[in-house]
């Protein structure tokens, strides 16, 4: 279970070994990756699953994410020494050393492992070593530094979580979750790209050819708002597909108006301001989108 396109996190220079530990795993995105991961649980479960497997699947989810979030930074230690957003990670500032961040990483994914093997089940396990896997070799190591598909093809990883928390409960992977997960992919793009907006001169100091660093707005913006519009297809596709109603169908048509209303507004004034904005209500969008899906089968759960 591993991030995806967001790159966020806490502006604030840790100053302590513990406070850099902490920094590593990028807590900020962590806790969005769990939104996605419990409402998915709960709609494995057709209500609320047994409360120790959520709690598992969150132990494991976020010692496999924040793994991840620690191997990228000593992969990137390089780029986010010329990146002023970038320049009080721990490597950094050499809070931290890279042998002991990456053991550290490599700890924190054996143990990911281990426990949800352990208490959920083989195949939730295999999928959140997947997500980083996938995340530190086709993202981080490869995509990043050579492809404007970087965030796109690597933003697959952000959407295993649903995955992960579907098959802890199931132990297989359904047509929902798999639905949830095309959500999750196309989310990440215009998610991503409006924060990229804000820095774009971060990316190209670095030479990451992030797209808003080196395509036009114009171009960046028209890409958005495509994945936008077919991310929006996508949730209502889940409304049949996981058997929905009204509760979850309602708030996924306002909230993917307004979505793509903002991506298309950014289109016409570009300012970063504006991509700021989208930036904020994308995460705002999938935390409501996901507490409407967890509400909906809850209210309808015969227990």
């Amino acid at each position: 279970m591993a991030p995806g396109g967001v790159a966020h996190g806490s502006r604030r220079i840790p100053t302590s070994k513990i406070g850099g530990f902490v920094a590593l795993t990028k807590p900020r995105i962590i806790e969005l990756l769990l939104i996605t991961t419990v409402p998915t649980m709960v709609l494995a479960e057709g209500g609320w699953p047994r409360t120790s497997l959520v709690l598992i699947t969150l132990l494991g989810g976020t010692l496999a994410a924040g793994g991840a979030n620690a191997i990228n930074m000593v992969v990137d230690r390089d780029i986010d020494k010329l990146m002023p957003r970038t320049q009080g990670r721990p490597l950094v500032t050499g809070l931290l050393q890279p042998r002991e961040a990456l053991v550290f990483a490599i700890a924190l994914e054996v143990i990911a492992f281990a426990v949800l093997w352990a208490w959920a089940n083989l195949l939730s396990a295999i999928l959140a070593l997947s997500a980083t896997l996938f995340y530190v070799f086709i993202y981080t190591l490869w995509l990043k530094r050579t492809s404007t598909q970087n965030i796109v093809i690597g933003g697959a990883a952000g959407a295993v979580p649903v995955l992960v928390g579907w098959s802890a409960v199931q132990n297989n992977v359904a047509w929902a979750p798999v639905v949830l997960f095309v959500v999750m992919f196309l989310w990440t793009p215009p998610h991503f790209w409006a924060l990229a907006i804000r820095y774009a001169d971060d990316y190209r100091a670095a030479a990451v050819p992030m797209l808003p660093a080196v395509a036009s707005l114009q171009v960046t913006v028209r890409k958005m708002v495509f994945y936008t519009a077919v991310m929006v297809v996508g949730t209502l596709v889940l409304w049949p597909v996981a058997h929905l109603g009204l509760i979850y169908g309602i708030p996924a048509i306002l909230l993917g108006a307004l979505f793509l209303w903002g991506t298309i507004d950014l289109g016409r004034n570009a300012t970063e301001a504006r991509a700021m904005r989208v930036f904020g209500y994308s995460i705002t969008y999938v935390t409501l989108l996901f507490a409407a899906l967890t509400i909906d089968v809850l209210v309808r759960s015969p227990g």
